[in-house]
């Protein structure tokens, strides 16, 4: 075992081999590695841990949907360090793992790992640490080993350190430095920062090293002052003379030997303590809201890891960050966090369902929990390159990063596809929200430098499926004849199939698949498919909107001139075949250069017209309301929706957009 005065030199010299300590004094013991077996959800199978997680300096955001073991994490992390807030922990029956149907099992672990000491910390724990050799130098290691189990119906825990058979107890100084500055997930800031008997101000203040372990202090000395200046009024002044003078005499005169009194008014020692419990910590705000409350709570709370000095863990435990805060302030927040308390500083571990939050910390930052496994996303853990990482931190909004705390992704492209799949998945039985999917788009095909994120290095799957929706872009086109001189379509069917191939192929590894459209475009296979005819109204609706002179809907009147110009043209197209068809449909929307702005419109019009068809609408309501739909809140008419998805379900030009949503629901397709 080393002696503690080993620490304070740079080099120290063993029997066996020179070793030099590498840790930079700018830098703090970490929680490194973490592991769960058999706590709550994370089940232990051959006596592999139920969750690994490896945790970095600086930030660690856990994200994820409800009940993805965020919370549990925490609770365990609590349970090994304890809190500097001195909460009562204690492991419940809950906390011990039972499958479902099953008896709960007896015990369960958690072991932790606690790395690069400084030498200032490392002489706190010398009699705990282990170390490895690298080449002239040495890591410091501090293995903790929790365990909580049950006899009877009593509960016991132990916490040891070292070999994880044949480990001691730790205890004394060296216990109370693991403590962790821990945050509620629904604090009640106004009540933490109150003055009172043990309140957490002043507990906070006292573990400040301007205070700490001080018999003396400056604020001491300014009491003292003022208890004297109080005892002198009650002797020198006037009004204070009086007043212990009546006491005397009243105490003289009902007293059994009727001698004069003594008394006087003496103030009470003081200690620190008592003083720093007195305070309170307010916002100059009057009536400050939750918001500001919990920002000032939060600034106290971390002037703890900012100033300490007595060389313990510098970590603290963050859930819901976001609680009680609007989007600026989490933003502010998080920046503050990121970049105040950076790698060589202190270790912060936060749970959030925020996708504000989860698009503004750095995805090196961020943990995944899904189906109780913790996923680093960080550069080397997934299928992301380095260029990647760089642009989904400038391009990642807080609507794509709602693909984090998704039970199902749909990539998409394009605004149509935003806009027509949610109502395509709710006629075909899968609403999005009901399902947990949620729908990324990309505005572009860099569908890899997003989807990859849910890629493994190490080949594992995280078990999200990702659909990525896009166009085969195989135009078709008229060419001229030059013995009849008329314009001869070509599909390009056998190019379009070859197109879809290759594009389905690049886009599927692991849990994502892709799925493109079998021609063309999205529109293109709408205006081929059973829904031309509402895709044609569509286009004309759209034009209608986009050429008005008011901003206003449709009125039946418009919607009346359109349908005539949709009934004249589908009549002079009679003689075309089903592809040219779809061609002239898809060519409307379409300028001169081959661009459309009518896009996002026609997709909202259809939207609407395929929401009016399997709608129970009111007798006498005109179709000029078909696009305020979401102001009257109608049902569906359960047989009209049936028969639509029947249609949809069975067109070849749709099937790929339908195992798009099926897969990104669970189905297999």
């Amino acid at each position: 075992m080393f002696l503690a005065e080993t620490l304070t030199s740079i080099k120290f010299e063993s029997a066996l081999f020179p070793v030099q300590i590498i840790r930079d004094e700018r830098e703090n013991m970490i929680i490194s590695e973490f592991k769960i077996y058999n706590f709550r959800r994370f089940k232990s199978v051959d006596g592999a841990p139920g969750l690994k997680i490896t945790f970095h300096k600086g930030l660690n955001a856990l994200i994820g949907e409800n009940d993805s073991g965020k919370t549990a994490v925490i609770d365990a992390l609590k349970l090994v360090l304890l809190t500097q807030s001195n909460e009562y922990i204690r492991p419940a029956d809950e906390d011990f793992y039972k499958p479902i149907g099953g008896e709960a099992c007896t015990e369960f672990k958690i072991d932790c790992t606690i790395s690069e000491f400084t030498q200032n910390e490392a002489k706190n724990f010398i009699e705990y640490l282990s170390f490895n050799k690298i080449g002239d130098k040495v890591e410091y290691t501090l293995e903790l080993h929790y365990r909580a189990w049950k006899e009877g119906h009593k509960i016991y825990q132990e916490l040891r350190v070292g070999d994880i058979d044949d480990g001691i107890s730790i205890d004394g100084k060296a216990r109370e430095l693991l403590k962790a500055v821990y945050l509620k997930p629904l604090r009640d800031a106004e009540r933490e920062m109150s003055s009172g008997r043990g309140s957490r101000i002043s507990q906070i203040l006292l573990n400040h090293p301007i205070f700490k372990g001080k018999k003396e202090h400056a604020v001491l000395d300014i009491f003292r002052d003022a208890n004297k200046r109080i005892e002198d009024y009650f002797i020198g002044d006037t009004d204070g003379n009086r007043i212990l003078q009546t006491i005397r005499s009243n105490l003289e005169s009902f007293s059994d030997n009727g001698q004069a009194s003594n008394a006087e008014l003496k103030t009470s020692d003081i200690q620190l303590k008592a003083i720093l419990e007195s305070l309170s910590l307010n916002a100059p705000e009057i009536n400050p809201g939750l918001g500001e409350l919990n920002l000032l709570f939060i600034a106290a709370e971390l002037l703890l890891l900012k100033d300490d000095t007595d060389g313990g863990l510098k970590l603290a435990l963050i859930e819901e960050l976001e609680a009680h805060l609007h989007p600026q302030a989490q933003l502010r927040l998080i920046s503050y966090l990121q970049n105040e308390y950076s790698e060589n500083d202190v270790q912060i571990i936060i749970s959030t369902h925020s996708p504000i939050l989860a698009s503004k910390i750095n995805l090196k930052n961020l943990i995944l929990m899904k189906n109780g496994t913790g996923y680093d996303l960080a550069e080397g853990q997934t299928g992301l390159q380095k260029g990647d990482y760089l642009f989904l931190q400038r391009f990642l909004d807080s609507t794509k990063a709602n693909l984090f705390f998704a039970k199902g992704i749909i990539m998409v492209e394009g605004d149509a596809e935003n806009i027509l799949i949610p109502v395509i998945a709710d006629i075909l039985g899968y609403p999005l929200e009901k399902y947990g999917i949620s729908i990324v788009n990309v505005g572009s095909t860099a569908f890899l430098r997003y989807s990859r994120i849910m890629e493994r290095k190490d080949g594992n799957d995280i078990g999200i499926p990702v659909s990525v929706v896009t166009d085969c872009d195989i135009k078709p086109e008229y060419n001229p004849n030059l013995v009849t001189h008329n314009e001869e379509f070509n599909e390009k069917e056998t190019q379009s199939v070859q197109k879809q191939e290759e594009k389905n192929s690049k886009y599927t590894t692991g849990s994502i698949r892709g799925f493109t459209s079998s021609r063309w475009t999205l529109e293109y296979c709408i205006a081929l498919s059973s829904l031309s005819d509402d895709f044609h109204k569509a286009v004309h609706y759209g034009k209608k909107i986009l050429n008005a002179q008011e901003h206003i809907s449709l009125t039946d009147a418009k919607i009346d001139e359109a349908n005539r110009d949709v009934e004249a043209e589908a009549q002079a197209w009679n003689r075309f075949s089903p592809a040219e068809r779809a061609y002239h449909i898809y060519n409307l929307m379409l300028n001169g250069d081959g661009k459309s702005s009518l896009k996002a419109i026609v997709a909202q019009c259809l939207a609407s017209l395929l929401r009016w068809k399997i709608s129970i609408i009111p007798d006498g309501l005109t179709q000029e309301k078909m696009f305020d739909l979401d102001l009257y809140g109608f049902k569906a008419d359960e047989g009209k929706k049936a028969t639509l998805k029947s249609e949809i379900e069975n067109d070849p030009f749709l099937s790929y957009i339908v195992n798009a949503i099926k897969y990104a629901a669970g189905e297999t397709v």
